[in-house]
């Protein structure tokens, strides 16, 4: 019973796909920190209401949710955990578009910007 609990928490968290986990990566790389972790947090505001915050942070929160992927953690705190269960986070790197994206099934809309969602 216990295991299929661990795969609950597992999927209901974000997903960090591993284009965006090697992204954060390079990036942390390039601070010269191994001390940090992706934060990934939902703030009022925004064209639809709630605003996606992505950064590094150093900090450890009570309460924050952490996984791992591919050396990279990532922390959420708890009031943004309900909000960011099940979203991805990938990373693009196209003629057209380059950065991260977050596909979350919890967005019941979201604005032209992508960079908020109700």
């Amino acid at each position: 019973m216990s295991v299929s609990d661990e795969t609950t928490t597992v999927t209901d968290g974000i997903i960090l796909t591993d284009a965006a986990a090697a992204k954060v990566k390079a990036l942390l790389d390039q601070e010269g920190r191994d001390d940090l972790a992706l934060r990934v947090a939902v703030q009022p505001g925004g064209c639809s209401g709630l605003r996606y915050q992505l950064f590094f942070d150093e900090r450890s929160l009570d309460g924050d949710v952490v996984k791992e992927f591919g050396g990279v953690k990532v922390v959420t705190d708890r009031m943004s955990a309900p909000y960011l269960g099940g979203a991805s986070i990938d990373f693009v790197d196209t003629i057209e578009k380059q950065g991260f994206t977050i596909d979350n099934p919890n967005a019941t809309g979201s604005c032209a910007c992508g960079d908020s969602f109700s």
